[in-house]
């Protein structure tokens, strides 16, 4: 990432301060809803991607992406698979296969380690999945709380929150499919 590229926002949702970070036009971090809007900056930034960059905010950056993260919280399903296009280039290349992998999971369905390990490529890489679902920088757009267990439980989830906040998600996103085929 060159130093001048990088820029972020923090904004409101129902569920806190989300924010994004964008180098050039793709974007390379997120971060989850968290209460306080400083907070939520502190921790963007404190990403090691971040960390040693100067990150100008901008008040409306991608302002047609948070409109669909707020979108998102208040219980609309905005599709995040090709858009906005993201910036994996400081990932390995396993990693970004298995982050692309990822990104297709549809709304409110989960995968396995193990199955999305098949999907990317890579038969009987679950382990490796759960590493690059951990080091995923951009959590929700490439929506790695939809990686489960294969029996079901929830493994791990490395964002803030840790699995209550992957719980939290998959019953938002449960329910919002339940409510939208009733």
């Amino acid at each position: 990432m060159t130093r001048s590229s990088v820029r972020h926002t923090i904004f409101k949702t129902r569920w806190g301060h989300f924010g994004l970070a964008l180098n050039a036009d793709a974007l390379c971090r997120t971060l989850l809803p968290i209460g306080d809007r400083e907070q939520a900056r502190t921790a963007l930034l404190a990403h090691p991607d971040l960390a040693d960059l100067d990150v100008p905010f901008e008040k409306d950056l991608a302002r047609t992406l948070q409109q669909h993260v707020v979108a998102y919280f208040e219980g609309e399903n905005p599709d995040f698979s090709t858009d906005p296009p993201v910036d994996l280039a400081r990932r390995g290349f396993f990693a970004r296969q298995t982050l692309a992998a990822c990104r297709q999971i549809p709304f409110g369905q989960t995968r396995s380690y193990s199955q999305l390990a098949d999907e990317a490529g890579r038969p009987g890489a679950a382990r490796a999945v759960g590493t690059a679902m951990a080091q995923n920088p951009i959590p929700l757009i490439v929506p790695c709380h939809r990686v489960v267990r294969a029996d079901g439980a929830l493994g791990g989830f490395s964002a803030l929150g840790g699995t209550t906040t992957k719980q939290r998600l998959l019953r938002h996103e449960q329910d919002l499919g339940r409510n939208s085929t009733s």
